[in-house]
């Protein structure tokens, strides 16, 4: 695969140009505002990978975190850390709560409006939960000429980061094409259409996935058979010969992120995003550390590769990026959507779970034994609503068989609380009361569930246990899946290490600050000031 990317990379660096690796911004700050501002999302990108692989990366990641203001000590500052509310946090500044993307399944699928191509079961998406606005919206405030592109593997992750805009949206359909949905425009642009018509995923079919480096630079084991269920655990990882089989299981390959930055860097041209005298807006979301995280664990070999793929990605995508914009006009933000837990059996056999942790956690049953209970006093059992991390009660119906709520709030708690690997069931109304501070896990579920909803109880996991068998996860509200990286890269800000607690709902304020705009409604994030020439 490597050949196979080399020739991929040199093709593009042909087509738009290459800058040197020593392109910089300016030593001081501008006294314009940028003219594009690029967001770079890397889906699955704990806090302390790059620092825990810098030794091996020599490109992209190694430019931003040398050259720009990196804060180690940033987190996703929510409870359900997952893809779609992260996403929806970074440029609008605002927690779930307000955005009211609070979930994967309370994201962007909407049967609604339908993808443009794409196979038959693949449902149509939108921005149509997500509420309030993005940077793109307040740099449109001051300049209606403002622009913004964004793609990537997941619809989610192309369409949040920007909001409920009209804009030039695009994702990665299971047919190996690019799409977007007609909430956003009624047929794809020629230049799309063109791109995807050069069919670059299909002739991965055969081909494989190898190590880059000696085997000396890799020392987690490859042969860890609680690794994608114990199948094709081992490198190489061979492509299937079909060719639509090798397009879904490109997506689980470093490939997917080359191919989604040959995309990004074609519609900057086509597009002219960043040519004009306003301030444009480009997101750039990489899926593939997630697929990989998920199929073999954030710890594993392939994990470790995938990172020094991406380096080179990115480092080839900023090389391209500078070489057609000026560097000094360009405000480049990285972070990740959310962090990682490692696979619970490798956990404890580590000794990172211990006692009562990385457990693997079913309340099912407990959720059977509570609707009997509803059932047996004359009660509707659908009032009692099992959301796997929370309950909420339909009060109405459990009111007409004169139930009291609290019985059942506190029978579900009590049981639960004997199940091995649960933490904590509590209050949402409780949590909303505790401080901050003093208790993390309750600040993380108020910033998750908006106060208008009738949500009753979250329910709290240990740490490093999973609700159900996936190969490896996240989604709990601690350290390790809320943790990412965050960086400022650009002349308008100050290079060097911040180790103060920072959230990602402050990059799009900062960014917005950087831009000479404000934010058009009361946001949660702050400008990040300690990183602002």
């Amino acid at each position: 695969m490597s050949s196979r990317l080399a020739s991929l990379t040199l093709a593009l660096l042909t087509s738009v140009g290459c800058a040197s690796a020593q392109s910089r911004p300016a030593a001081t700050r501008p006294a314009a505002p940028p003219k594009l501002v690029v967001l770079i999302v890397v889906d699955q990108l704990r806090g302390d990978m790059l620092e825990r692989y810098k030794a091996d990366l020599n490109g992209g990641f190694a430019r931003l975190m040398n050259g720009g203001a990196w804060f180690t000590f940033a987190f996703q500052d929510h409870a359900i850390t997952e893809t779609a509310p992260g996403h929806a946090s970074t440029m609008s500044g605002r927690f779930p709560e307000h955005t009211g993307i609070t979930s994967n399944s309370a994201g962007v699928v909407d049967p609604s409006y339908q993808l443009l191509t794409g196979n038959r079961n693949e449902v149509g998406a939108s921005p149509f939960r997500f509420n309030g606005t993005t940077l793109t919206d307040w740099l449109t405030a001051k300049d209606s000429r403002t622009r913004a592109f964004s793609v990537s593997r997941k619809d989610r992750g192309a369409i949040l980061p920007i909001g409920k805009s009209k804009q030039q949206i695009y994702w990665f359909s299971n047919n190996g094409s690019f799409t977007t949905s007609n909430y956003y425009r009624d047929s794809l642009p020629p230049w799309v259409t063109a791109f995807n018509a050069r069919r670059i995923p299909q002739t991965y079919a055969g081909k494989s996935w190898s190590l880059s480096r000696p085997l000396s630079t890799y020392p987690e084991p490859d042969s860890v058979p609680y690794e994608k269920a114990g199948k094709d655990f081992l490198f190489p990882h061979v492509f299937p010969a079909d060719t639509a089989q090798a397009v879904v299981y490109l997506q689980t390959t470093p490939i997917m992120d080359s191919l989604t930055a040959l995309f990004a860097l074609e519609g900057l041209q086509q597009l002219s995003i960043g040519r004009g005298p306003e301030t444009d807006v480009m997101s750039v979301s990489f899926s593939a550390t997630d697929y990989i995280g998920h199929a073999f664990g954030p710890d594993s070999r392939e994990a470790h590769e995938n990172e020094i793929r991406l380096d080179q990605t990115i480092g080839w995508f900023l090389d391209s990026l500078f070489k057609v914009r000026d560097p000094n006009t360009v405000m480049i933000a990285l972070t990740g959507d959310h962090g990682a837990s490692p696979i619970p059996e490798l956990a404890r056999d580590r000794g990172q779970a211990t006692g009562n942790q990385g457990l693997r956690v079913n309340l099912r049953p407990v959720v059977s034994d509570v609707r009997a209970y509803i059932t047996s006093k004359g009660g509707d059992s659908t009032a009692f609503i099992y959301d796997i991390e929370t309950v909420t009660l339909d009060r109405v119906k459990l009111a007409a068989a004169k139930i009291n709520p609290d019985t059942v709030l506190n029978m579900f708690k009590r049981a639960a609380l004997l199940v091995p690997g649960v933490a904590r069931v509590d209050r949402l109304s409780a949590m909303r009361k505790a401080n901050p501070d003093r208790d993390p896990i309750a600040r993380r579920w108020t910033h998750q569930i908006p106060e208008t909803e009738p949500t009753d109880l979250a329910i709290t996991l240990t740490r490093y246990s999973y609700w159900g068998n996936p190969v490896s996860t996240h989604g709990s509200p601690y350290d390790q899946d809320a943790s990412v990286p965050i960086i400022f890269y650009g002349p308008w800000v100050k290079p060097g290490h911040y180790t103060n607690f920072v959230r990602t709902v402050d990059i799009g304020v900062t960014l917005a600050a950087i831009a000479g705009v404000k934010p058009t409604e009361k946001v949660d994030g702050v400008v990040l000031k300690t990183a602002i020439r």
